[in-house]
C-alpha cells in the first residue's frame, strides 16, 4: 500500500464581524477495504465553544461546531495520513449495459438492488434528454458496461473543457454541458447525469490527488484542490471508479474523502453565520508521499 499525507486548509475572510457561527465539516478520509486512515487531526481557529462528531445519512463522519466569539476570519485545517491500495481488478465477464439497466429498474417481482438508489436524480446530477443523447454515443446497443463507461468518460473529457472558476458549487450537470466548460466537479456531474439518464447507477466521489507525481509522469489536473470523480455500479465489478477530468481510472495516488449523490451531499464545509457581510474563501491542498517500510 502507498502512504500519503494530506493537508487541507480552508480560510474564510469576512467583510465585517461574524457574531455567531455554526459549521458542518466533512474532512476525514474514508476508511474501507482499500484505504486506511492512520492519523487525522482537525484544527479550527477561532476555537469553537462546542464541537461534536456523528455519521450523516451517507455514513460520512461529520464534525459540527459552534463559535460564539466575534471573528473576522475562520481557518479550518485538516491533516491526514492515509494508506491507499490499488484499485481492485474487475472479475468475471462484463454484462451489456442494457442488462444492467434492467437489473436496476423497478420490478415488484424481483429482489431489491440497493444500487438502484443511485439511479435516482439528485439536485446537481439529474436525467435529461440532452445528456441521454450524448451518453448514447458511448453506450451503443449490446456494448459491455465497463467498456462503454470508459468510453463515456472519454466523451465527457473531450466535451467539457477544464476551466477554473468557470462555474460555482451550484452549477448543475445540464448547465455545465451547455457551457461546455467547468471544473472537476462539473465533469463528474455530467458523467453521473449521463449514466442516470440511461438507467445506470453512479455516485459522486470527493477526495484528493497526489500533488507532486513521480518523475517523468504528468501533473494531474485538480491536484492543488479537493478533487471529484465518479463511481459506476456493475454486478461483476461492484463499484468501479473513473476520473473524467484526467481521463483515467483512479489508483493509489487518489485519496477518497466521501461518496454521495452529488457535491451537495458531501461538501467539505458548510455553515450558517450571523453577520460577516461579504466574504472570500481560499482553499489550499497538499498531498505528498510518505516513506514506507523500514
Amino acid at each position: 500500500m502507498r502512504a500519503l499525507a494530506v493537508t487541507h486548509e480552508t480560510r474564510y475572510r469576512y467583510g465585517s464581524m461574524v457574531e455567531h457561527a455554526h459549521h458542518w465539516v466533512r474532512l476525514r478520509p474514508l476508511q474501507d477495504s482499500r484505504q486506511r486512515v492512520q492519523q487525522f487531526s482537525l484544527a479550527i481557529d477561532p476555537w469553537p465553544r462546542y464541537r461534536t462528531e456523528r455519521r450523516d445519512a451517507h455514513d460520512i463522519r461529520e464534525v459540527r461546531f459552534e463559535i460564539d466569539s466575534p471573528h473576522r476570519e475562520l481557518v479550518v485545517t485538516s491533516r491526514s495520513s492515509v494508506e491507499v491500495g490499488p484499485a481492485p481488478e474487475a472479475q468475471g465477464t462484463d454484462l451489456p449495459w442494457e442488462t444492467v439497466a434492467n437489473l436496476l429498474a423497478f420490478d415488484a417481482r424481483a429482489p431489491w438492488q440497493p444500487a438502484a438508489l443511485e439511479v435516482c436524480n439528485s439536485p446537481l446530477a439529474f436525467a435529461h434528454s440532452e445528456l441521454r443523447a450524448l451518453a448514447l454515443k458511448a453506450f451503443q446497443p449490446g456494448r459491455p458496461l465497463r467498456e462503454a463507461a470508459v468510453e463515456w468518460m472519454g466523451v465527457v473529457h473531450r466535451e467539457i473543457r477544464f476551466v477554473p472558476q468557470a462555474t460555482d458549487v451550484t452549477t448543475n450537470a445540464l448547465e455545465a454541458l451547455r457551457l461546455r466548460q467547468g471544473v472537476c466537479q462539473d465533469l463528474a456531474h455530467v458523467m453521473i447525469a449521463g449514466l442516470r439518464s440511461i438507467g445506470l447507477a453512479a455516485r459522486y466521489i470527493s477526495g484528493y490527488l497526489l500533488t507532486q507525481p513521480p518523475p517523468g509522469q504528468p501533473r494531474l489536473i485538480g491536484a492543488d484542490a479537493s478533487h471529484a470523480w465518479v463511481s459506476v455500479w456493475c454486478p461483476t465489478a461492484q463499484w468501479f471508479e473513473l476520473d473524467p477530468t484526467n481521463h483515467r481510472a483512479p489508483g493509489d495516488d487518489y485519496v477518497t474523502l466521501a461518496r454521495g449523490r452529488d457535491y451537495r451531499d458531501i461538501a467539505p464545509i458548510r455553515g450558517v453565520i450571523r453577520g460577516g457581510g461579504s466574504h472570500t474563501v481560499a482553499v489550499s491542498v497538499t498531498v505528498q508521499d510518505l516513506p514506507t517500510g523500514p
